[in-house]
C-alpha cells in the first residue's frame, strides 16, 4: 500500500463507501492523508453553569432538573431539559431526538458538552454530546478528537476509521523536504506530523505537526509560483497595441475623474500590454476603490485595437450585472464595441448565437462565468482575460486559453486587502498594482459596534431607512456544518424580522443551499428594490452591486474574521447616500471588543488587514479562518504569516543554491512540486 493506492484498498471500504469518499474528493490514500480535520473537539475540564460563555463549546456536569419535554417547532421535534448545579440552571435543547425523553427521563447527574448560544429566553446549550453516567467523560477528558469536513452519507467515524488504518499500514518515513531544511527551520518529521495532525495526543503535538505541514504547503506553493513565473516571463507578447484616442475621450466624458491610483494602474496595464512579454498582473484594491473601471479600460484597449477581451465573474448575477453596465456605458459614450454575455444557464440556442459571434470576431467583449473557457467557446483573437480572485487562474486555465489562440494577457482583480509583504509572496506569479484610494464622491461608511441589547434600536433604524427609500442587508453567521442548520437559521431570523417590522416591508432570505436560479431571482428582485431587507449568510459577500443599499447589519460579528467583515461591509456605501454598518456582537470578551473596534475606527482594508495580522497568535488556530483568500488545505495567510515568510525565505535560498532543484537531496521536493502543479493547480475550479 502506498499513497497512490485506491481508497478501496483499505479494509471495510467497498463500492458504496468509495463513492462517498469520492464525493469529498478522496480517491487515493494520499488524498485521505491530506483530508485534514476542519477542527478538533477539545475535551477540556468541565466548567460550572455560571462560567459558561456565549459562543463557547463547554462541558458541564449537573443534575437533570424537572421533566424532559418534547415539543414541535416548525415540523421539527425539539427535546428540552434543564440542567442545574450550585451556580445556576441552564436550558438544553436537541433537534430531532425525541427518544432522549426515555433515555434521560430517569433524572440524576449527567455531563453534557455543547455550544452555548443566546436565544430569546437567555443562554441555551444546543444539541450537546451526552455522557450518561458522567464517569464516561473521563475517557475523553484532555483529548483532541478530529472533526472532518463531511458530505451527505459520510460520517466522521468512517473518516477516523479509514485514517487510523492508513496511518497504521503506510510507510510514512519518506520525507520529501531536504534534511538541512528541516534542521534549519526546526520542522517535525513527515510521519510525526501526519499522525499529529489527525490524532494529536495534546495541543503541543498538534502545533508542531501543523507548523510542519503548513510550512510544507506554503513552500510547495511558492516554489510552484516561482517556476510558473519564470516560464511565463519568457512568453512573448503576440499582440500589437497602439494608443486609442477614443479611450482618452471616454475618460474626459466621465462625470468623475479617475483617482491618481487608478491612473497609475491604468498606465502600468498599458505598458504591460504594449511590452515584449505577456501581462500577468494583479490589481489589488479595497472594496469600492474602482477596480472595475480600470478593468474596463483594459477591455476597451484590447477591443479598439481589433482584439477580443473577456471578463470572468464568479456568479451569473455578477456576470449579468457587468454585461449590462458595460453595454450601457458603451452605448452612452458611443464606444463602437459589441459586448455579449455567456453563462451556463443560457439555452442551447442562445449559446450557439454567442459562440458564432465569438468565433467570427463580431463580439469584441465577452462577459461570462466559467463558460468562457469551455471547449465550445472558440475565440478569433483573444488578447485579454480579466478575472478575479474567486477565479484565481491555474495552469490548466491558461493553457486552455492559449489553446484557443495566442497566450492572452491576464488581469486578476482582488478585493481582499492584504499587506503588500504577504501579497508579493502569495501572488509570486503576478506583478502587483495597488489602488489605495477611494473615489472622491464616496461618503465614508459610518460604523458602530454594539451588543445584542441594541437589536430593537437597529430594527427601528432600518425601518426608517426603508421609509426613506433605502434598502438593508442583515447577515447571519454560518452555523456549524455538523448541525446542518444554515437554512433554518436564516429562515427563522427572517420570520422574526417580519414579525418585528410588519407586512409593509418586503423581507427575503438567501443562503448557500438554495438553487442558483432561486438565488439569482432574489438578487435581481433586491436590485429592483422589490425586496427592501435581505437576510443572508455570507453568500452575499460576492454579490450584486446595489447602490441603494445603505445598511449592513452583521449578527454575531465575533464569529467572522476581520477581512471577511470588511468585505461584507463593502456591500454598502456604493451609492450617493450615507451608509451605515452595524456590527452586533454577543461576546463580552476583551479580545473580541479589541478586534471589532478596529473596524469601528477604520474603513481602510489595508490598515485592517495589518491590524488583524498584529492581533493574531497561536491561540487563534482553533478560531476563525479568513475566507475568500487563496484556498490552502491547512494554512491561513493571516494567522500563519510568520510561517509563510519563513517558507518564502527557504524557497529563495533553495533556488539560489540550486535553481532547477537538480541536486540529489532536492529531487524528491522537485517531484512533489511537479505533482502539485499538475494535480492541484490543474484542478483549480472556476
Amino acid at each position: 500500500m502506498n499513497e497512490n493506492s485506491k481508497i478501496s484498498s483499505l479494509k471495510g471500504i467497498g463500492e458504496k463507501s468509495e463513492a462517498l469518499f469520492g464525493k469529498a474528493g478522496v480517491y487515493t490514500i494520499g488524498d485521505l492523508l491530506r483530508y485534514y480535520p476542519r477542527g478538533y473537539d477539545v475535551y477540556d475540564d468541565p466548567v460550572s453553569i455560571g462560567e459558561a460563555q456565549e459562543g463557547k463549546t463547554v462541558t458541564i456536569t449537573g443534575a437533570i432538573f424537572g421533566k424532559v419535554q418534547v415539543s414541535k417547532n416548525r415540523n421539527m421535534q425539539v427535546t428540552t431539559l434543564y440542567l442545574k448545579d450550585i451556580t445556576g440552571t441552564l436550558k438544553v435543547i436537541w433537534f430531532r431526538m425525541p427518544f432522549l425523553r426515555n433515555t434521560l427521563g430517569r433524572g440524576g447527574v449527567i455531563t453534557l458538552r455543547g455550544r452555548i448560544v443566546r436565544k430569546r429566553d437567555g443562554l441555551v446549550m444546543e444539541h450537546p454530546e451526552i455522557f450518561y453516567p458522567s464517569a464516561k467523560y473521563e475517557e475523553k477528558r484532555n483529548t483532541m478528537q478530529p472533526v472532518y469536513p463531511l458530505t451527505a452519507g459520510l460520517t466522521n467515524n468512517a473518516v477516523k476509521k479509514a485514517m487510523s488504518q492508513a496511518l497504521e499500514f503506510l510507510d510514512l518515513r519518506q520525507d520529501f523536504l531536504p534534511a538541512e531544511l528541516c534542521t534549519q527551520y526546526e520542522l517535525a518529521e513527515y510521519n510525526y506530523s501526519m499522525k499529529g495532525i489527525h490524532f494529536p495526543e495534546d495541543k503541543e503535538e498538534f502545533y508542531r505537526a501543523r507548523e510542519r505541514l503548513v510550512f510544507e504547503e506554503f513552500l510547495v506553493f511558492i516554489l510552484s509560483l516561482r517556476f510558473l513565473k519564470s516560464r511565463e516571463d519568457k512568453a512573448v507578447n503576440g499582440f500589437r497595441f497602439k494608443e486609442q484616442k477614443k479611450i482618452d475621450m471616454f475618460l474626459n466624458a466621465l462625470p468623475y475623474e479617475l483617482t491618481s491610483a487608478q491612473k497609475k494602474v491604468w498606465m502600468e496595464m498599458k505598458r504591460d500590454m504594449s511590452g515584449p512579454h505577456v501581462m500577468s498582473r494583479l490589481v489589488q484594491g479595497d472594496v469600492g476603490s474602482g477596480k472595475t473601471i480600470v478593468a474596463l479600460l483594459g477591455l476597451m484597449y484590447a477591443g479598439l485595437n481589433g482584439y477580443q477581451g473577456a471578463m470572468m465573474a464568479p456568479t451569473e448575477v455578477l456576470a449579468k450585472q457587468h454585461y449590462e453596465n458595460i453595454s450601457s456605458m458603451f452605448a452612452q459614450y458611443k464606444i463602437p464595441l459589441k459586448t455579449v454575455l455567456l453563462t451556463g444557464s443560457m439555452t442551447a440556442k442562445e449559446k450557439r448565437g454567442v459562440y458564432e459571434a465569438i468565433a467570427s470576431g463580431e463580439a469584441d467583449i465577452i462577459v461570462g462565468t466559467h463558460a468562457l473557457i469551455q471547449e465550445k467557446a472558440v475565440y478569433k483573437n483573444l488578447a485579454l482575460v480579466v478575472t478575479d480572485e474567486q477565479h484565481r487562474f491555474g495552469v490548466k486555465q491558461r493553457e486552455k486559453l492559449a489553446g484557443k489562440g495566442q497566450m492572452p494577457h491576464i488581469l486578476v482583480m482582488s478585493a481582499t486587502p492584504i499587506p503588500r509583504t504577504l501579497a508579493i509572496i502569495l501572488y509570486g506569479d503576478l506583478d502587483i498594482s495597488v489602488i489605495d484610494e477611494l473615489p472622491k464622491n464616496r461618503l465614508p461608511i459610518k460604523n458602530c459596534v454594539v451588543d445584542t441589547g441594541y437589536r430593537n434600536t437597529a430594527y427601528h433604524f432600518m425601518q426608517k431607512q426603508v421609509e426613506a427609500g433605502r434598502q438593508c442587508y442583515v447577515i447571519c453567521p454560518m452555523v456549524e456544518e455538523s448541525e446542518n442548520m444554515e437554512a433554518e437559521n436564516v429562515i427563522d431570523y427572517t420570520q422574526l424580522l417580519r414579525e418585528s417590522l410588519g407586512s409593509g416591508i418586503q423581507i427575503a432570505y438567501l443562503h448557500g443551499k438554495m438553487k442558483q436560479a432561486e438565488k439569482d431571482e432574489i438578487m435581481d428582485a433586491f436590485g429592483r428594490n422589490e425586496i427592501q431587507i435581505l437576510v443572508s449568510t455570507t453568500v452575499i459577500e460576492v454579490g450584486i452591486d446595489v447602490p441603494n443599499a445603505t445598511v449592513m447589519m452583521i449578527e454575531n460579528a465575533e464569529r467572522f474574521g476581520l477581512a471577511q467583515l470588511h468585505q461584507l461591509r463593502g456591500r454598502v456605501g456604493r451609492g450617493k447616500h450615507q451608509s451605515y454598518c452595524i456590527f452586533m456582537s454577543a461576546s463580552k470578551a476583551k479580545e473580541t471588543k479589541e478586534r471589532l473596534e478596529i473596524l469601528n475606527k477604520s474603513n481602510d482594508g489595508f490598515f485592517i488587514a495589518s491590524e488583524d495580522l498584529r492581533l493574531r497568535g497561536p491561540g487563534d488556530l482553533f478560531g476563525i479562518r479568513q475566507s475568500g483568500l487563496l484556498d490552502f488545505r491547512l494554512g491561513d495567510v493571516f494567522q500563519d504569516a510568520k510561517i509563510l515568510q519563513k517558507a518564502n525565505e527557504a524557497a529563495s535560498r533553495l533556488l539560489m543554491e540550486d535553481p532547477e532543484l537538480k541536486q540529489e537531496d532536492h529531487i524528491k521536493l522537485k517531484e512533489h512540486i511537479q505533482h502539485y502543479m499538475s494535480e492541484i493547480m490543474l484542478e483549480t475550479t472556476l
